[in-house]
């Protein structure tokens, strides 16, 4: 993308993210995928072990856990959502929303809210349906629980916004949208008293109590001789480092805003359709070719790239204390260096994809796998 002529892999890879909002794309290429580079030997430098797992159903699982408050929030395809300790692995609740899934779960720690296919917007609480209410829109991102309040981002870059304990809905901005639009979770987040949200290649700030507008800063800046070479809608997890929220641009840019002040620090132009991890010193992502690259946080200098794990398929990042860990489809977890990206240790699940990145609650790490495995770990 990025003004050139997309090749058939990358095309291939649009297809499988794109939904239109006027017509079906045809006649998408598809090709071999490259073969997943050998890993190298490797002497752990860093212990780690599995602490406890459960299972979910997998069928077309819904790919992100929410945490809060000390718990994980995971939610199953077959709208199955549990509440589990992190440390433990012991149940808090269990509930189902009474239909497949279209998109992940969102909590705050005590109510979890989900989407199903049939578009409907669900609110659990203790195990039960709290409330539920219908959404005129599709939707592939997680909610996002936060201040008594359910938002929702719809792939038409519509936002809305339910109260938590009723269902009303308390309002709704519809932002200019494009004939096409990725069917791949965006950017919804909480920072202070605003509302981040991902509206095409733009961060927006909302105030979360009439959708307002704060600020909107452009990450990236599509270009293409076409509507697909021009996609670039920010796509989740972003990270959030104080003041400062960096994301992915879909094949297009990194960058980071001052969500404080409502400016741009910096973008970088790199392909990649997953998301970042940031702390305070160092950005990390992994482009369409699974190269990773860390990029200094305040400058977006480049500090090292590796193509140590081309084509493993990785997810988005998580960073744990010295190391950043990606996960791959083959689940396995890989653990890198943080000042070089060198391995430093290597963990195994149930053989089959990682689908989004890790989480962390505490010292547990939390990751699911597309046969519905879910594998806690204790790195040390």
């Amino acid at each position: 993308m990025m003004g050139r002529q997309v090749n058939t892999s990358a095309r291939a890879l649009v297809c499988a993210l794109v939904c239109a909002s006027i017509s079906v794309l045809a006649g998408c290429a598809t090709s071999d995928k490259p073969k997943p580079k050998p890993l190298e030997p490797l002497t752990p430098q860093i212990a780690g072990r599995q602490v406890w797992s459960q299972r979910i159903d997998a069928s077309a699982l819904p790919t992100n856990v929410a945490v809060n408050a000390g718990v994980f929030t995971v939610a199953g395809g077959d709208g199955t959502v549990v509440v589990m300790q992190a440390d433990t692995g012991r149940e808090v609740w269990r509930g189902n929303a009474g239909s497949k899934l279209a998109a992940g779960v969102g909590s705050d720690g005590k109510v979890a809210a989900v989407v199903t296919r049939d578009g409907k917007l669900v609110v659990l609480d203790g195990g039960q349906v709290r409330w539920q209410k219908p959404l005129a829109v599709r939707v592939t991102a997680a909610p996002l629980v936060a201040g008594a309040r359910v938002f929702v981002l719809g792939t038409d870059r519509s936002v809305q916004a339910f109260d938590a304990q009723d269902g009303q809905k308390l309002w709704g901005v519809q932002r200019p949208s494009d004939p096409l639009t990725l069917a791949q979770a965006g950017v919804i987040a909480a920072f202070k008293d605003t509302l981040i949200v991902g509206q095409g290649a733009r961060m927006a700030g909302l105030e979360p109590r009439d959708g307002s507008i704060k600020f909107d800063v452009a990450v990236a800046s599509p270009r293409g001789t076409n509507e697909v070479e021009r996609l670039a809608d920010l796509v989740a997890p972003a990270a959030r480092v104080g003041d400062v929220v960096c994301a992915r641009s879909f094949q297009a840019a990194v960058g980071c805003v001052n969500a404080e002040r409502g400016t741009l620090n910096w973008t970088r132009v790199t392909g990649g359709t997953n998301g970042v991890a940031a702390d305070e010193q160092t950005v990390f992502s992994a482009d369409s070719s699974d190269r990773i690259t860390a990029w200094k946080a305040v400058t977006g200098e480049v500090l090292w790239t590796s193509d140590k794990l081309m084509h493993r398929g990785l997810s988005a990042p998580l960073i744990v204390g010295k190391a950043v860990v990606f996960g791959d489809a083959d689940g396995t977890l890989h653990f890198l260096s943080r000042d070089k990206g060198d391995a430093v240790l290597r963990l195994p699940t149930d053989g089959s994809a990682i689908l989004s990145a890790p989480v962390i609650s505490g010292i547990t790490m939390l990751v699911v796998t597309k046969a519905g495995g879910i594998f806690a770990f204790r790195p040390e």
